[in-house]
Order: C-alpha cells, then sequence, then structure tokens
C-alpha cells in the first residue's frame, strides 16, 4: 500500500528511511507546538485551545502535503505570520483575534483560488530577488523585536522610543541563554535542538520559582473556545483588506522559497528547472491555512527545516506523513506546552530571525536601485511594528526608484499594479 501511495523504488527509499526522515523533521520544528500559543495567547486567545489547533493545522498541512503532493515538506503555522496576527493586527491595528481569524481564512481561500488558477505561480515568478528577499530579512528583524521584547531585553522609553531594559532580569537574563543554547545546538547540528533549548529554560525557570509545575501529559484539551469563532464583520473595510493581503503576500514568498530549497536538497528539479507537481504542493499550505483559521490559529506554510528530513534520505510524502502523525501525538503533551513561558520562546523566535537574515547576502550592493528598497522593506518592518506597512512600502519604493532612475522597464506589470494599489490605500485608507 505504501510503495502504491509514495512510489517508494521510484524514488530509491525505504519505509525505514521515510520514518527516519519524518522524525529528524518533526524534532528541528516542534518548538512550534510551544511557540505558537505562546505568541497568539497574547491576543487574549485560549492559549491550549491554540496548542490543539496548531498540531491540528499542522497534522492537516503535512497530510495533505504527503498523499497528495507526495513531497517530503511538513507544514505548521508559520513563524512571521502569527507575530504579525499577534501584534501588528490585534495589538497594532485594535482588530479582534476572530477578526484576525477570519481574515487568515480568507487569505487562505484565496490562496486556493491562485493556486488553482496558477496565478500564484506567475506572482511568484514576476516579483523581484530584492522585494523577496527585502520581505524575509524583514520578518526576520520583525521577529527579533518581538523576542527582545517579551524577555524585556528592550522596553519602551518616551525620549527614545525604545531603550534597553533591566538585562540582570531573570527574563532577560534566560532569554539570553535560550539563545545561545540554541545557536550551540545548532552548530554542532543537534537534532531538536531548538525545542531542547526551550525545554532547558522552562526547567531553569522551574528550578528558580518563576514557573509553576502542570505536568508533562494529559488528554487533549478542548478546542472550543477558538473553533469557529471567526468574525466577518471588518473584512471588507480598507485596513482588513491591506491585512489579508499581507497575510497572502507573506505566506506565498514562504512557501515558494521553501518548496524551491527543498527540492534543490532532495534533487527533485528537472532538467527545465521545475518542480514537478508543485501545483499539488501549492494547494496543501493554503487548504491548511483555511482549515486551521477554523480551529484557531494563523497561517499555515511550508517549513525549511523539512531540509533537516531530505538530509536523512526523505523524498517523498511518507516523510511528511510521519511529521502529521507526530504532530497528533504532540496534543497529549498540553501541559508541558502551557508551562512554557514567553521567555523561553525568546531564543527560537532571535534563532529564526538570524536565518532569515542569511537571504541579504543575495542582493547586489552596488547597485543602489535594488539596494535601497531592500533597507526600506528591512527596517520599515520593526520600526512600523507592521509587516504590511513594510510590505507596502518597500514595493512603492522599488517602482518608484526604479522609475526615478530611468529604469522603469525593469520593474514588472505586477509590481506596477500592487504599487498603485499601495499608494492608492495610503491616499484613501
Amino acid at each position: 500500500m505504501l510503495e502504491k501511495l509514495f512510489k517508494l523504488t521510484e524514488h530509491k527509499t525505504t519505509v525505514k528511511t521515510e520514518i527516519i526522515a519524518g522524525l529528524t523533521t518533526f524534532l528541528t520544528m516542534a518548538y512550534i507546538i510551544f511557540v505558537n500559543p505562546s505568541i497568539l495567547a497574547a491576543t487574549g486567545m485560549d492559549r491550549d485551545s491554540v496548542f490543539v489547533a496548531t498540531c491540528v493545522a499542522a497534522a492537516i498541512g503535512c497530510f495533505i502535503m504527503g498523499f497528495v503532493a507526495n513531497f517530503p515538506v511538513a507544514q505548521a503555522p508559520g513563524m512571521g505570520l502569527n507575530a504579525f496576527f499577534t501584534y501588528a493586527v490585534v495589538l497594532g491595528m485594535g482588530y479582534t483575534w476572530e477578526v484576525a481569524l477570519a481574515a487568515v481564512f480568507c487569505s487562505g481561500v484565496l490562496f486556493i483560488l491562485l493556486s488553482v488558477f496558477r496565478i500564484r505561480e506567475w506572482i511568484i515568478n514576476s516579483i523581484p530577488l530584492a522585494l523577496r528577499v527585502g520581505i524575509s530579512a524583514g520578518i526576520g528583524l520583525f521577529l527579533a523585536f518581538v523576542a527582545l521584547k517579551n524577555a524585556g531585553i528592550i522596553v519602551a522609553n518616551p525620549a527614545t522610543f525604545v531603550s534597553v531594559g533591566d538585562i540582570s532580569s531573570i527574563h532577560a537574563a534566560l532569554g539570553a541563554l535560550g539563545f545561545f543554547i540554541t545557536v550551540a545546538l545548532a552548530h554542532h547540528n543537534v537534532k531538536g535542538g531548538v525545542m531542547i533549548a526551550i525545554l532547558i529554560i522552562t526547567a531553569l525557570g522551574l528550578l528558580f520559582g518563576d514557573v509553576q509545575y502542570a505536568g508533562i501529559m494529559s488528554t487533549p484539551p478542548s478546542v472550543a473556545p477558538t473553533f469557529l469563532q471567526l468574525d466577518f464583520s471588518a473584512i471588507f473595510e480598507v485596513g482588513m483588506l491591506s491585512v489579508i493581503f499581507a497575510f497572502l503576500f507573506v505566506d506565498l514568498f514562504d512557501t515558494a522559497g521553501t518548496l524551491v530549497g527543498v527540492a534543490q536538497k532532495a534533487n527533485m528539479i528537472d532538467k527545465d528547472g521545475r518542480i514537478p507537481g508543485i501545483n499539488k504542493a501549492l494547494l496543501a499550505d493554503s487548504t491548511a491555512t483555511t482549515i486551521g483559521a477554523l480551529f484557531g490559529t494563523s497561517n499555515t506554510t511550508s517549513y525549511i527545516e523539512s531540509t533537516a528530513g531530505v538530509a536523512e534520505g526523505g523524498r517523498t510524502g511518507l516523510t511528511a506523513v510521519t511529521v502529521g502523525v507526530l504532530f497528533l501525538l504532540a496534543l497529549f503533551f498540553a501541559p508541558l506546552a502551557g508551562m512554557i513561558p514567553a521567555y523561553a520562546t525568546t531564543g527560537a523566535l532571535f534563532y529564526v530571525a538570524v536565518l532569515m537574515l542569511s537571504g541579504l547576502k543575495d542582493i547586489d550592493w552596488s547597485d543602489l536601485t535594488e539596494a535601497a528598497p531592500v533597507g526600506v522593506t528591512c527596517l520599515l518592518m520593526p520600526l512600523t511594528f507592521s509587516i504590511a506597512e513594510g510590505i507596502s512600502l518597500g514595493f512603492i519604493t522599488y517602482a518608484a526608484i526604479k522609475a526615478a532612475s530611468g529604469r522603469g522597464k525593469d520593474v514588472s506589470l505586477s509590481v506596477w499594479i500592487l504599487s498603485a494599489i499601495f499608494v492608492l490605500k495610503y491616499i484613501f485608507g
């Protein structure tokens, strides 16, 4: 049955290899079951319910990716997207988390339509490298800002907006220690290093009396507090339309970049430079995002940590299905997830931020018409505390600078259209 479903022989792999690859991928990305509830709980959402929604959305995404697309790519609610959901849409713009979930659901539906009509591929191919890199790096800086804020390492200051906090406090010290441990474990290629660091910091919090022990395992908690709690009342407001677009856009390039990266690692790209069956893979995260919103979590996306499983020999959807099964088993560890303090996830957030900055090496810094839009996109995301604003102003800057430099022909039609929409948003929004 497994041979028929996943074509193991054709991909020169075995059941044992695929399961080991799936376990490896899960260990490298399991931190999301601790981090996602911690971030979304800041909106007022029930933490235990979000924990369930996280595991369910991840499992659904993995199963679709495995059974339908037969790709060794795992899915889960995305880092950066969850921070945008919490700190920009709910805490920043003042929308309720129910309205934010409705925006996630709508972005998922639009994603499905874009995938079905292959518009998604056209958009990906027409957006310049500078903006793709700028968006990724900008989200990294945004995550770093959130991590430092959560640990109390940076605090508000009426004179300078931000300043250093009490770095001798237990929260700041343990948050920084979590980052050091995470990087050290990653340097030594320790599987599950991010998750191990989170658990170590939580254990230290218990030791110092800052965290209360609540147990390790139990029956899965109820998802009722967030299940089907979507509020569509504000969906057609101008501000919310930009939010939906931001969810859509960030997820678009996050998944596209991951699929290309994993496919290259697994030698799955054909002689024409294409990934066979990519459209089915693109449908996986959009469908999982839509279903995940119904359960109560932010956008689901493909995880670059899937390359860890590919490095272990994973070549088919059985790897992804294995990850999905492990996420369902994780539902029984709700008490452990509930004990994780916000500062214990600081190291994971900052570590992911560092990884997301790596793409800046691909920018031609000698060409200011390329470099300047990257700088604008990167810097304005954390400084405006909004991923959406960074994307909008990055697009406008790219089109304006190219036009002013006499290189307007370098700008694709899609970038001109999107830039015009963003300008109209600022004029009439």
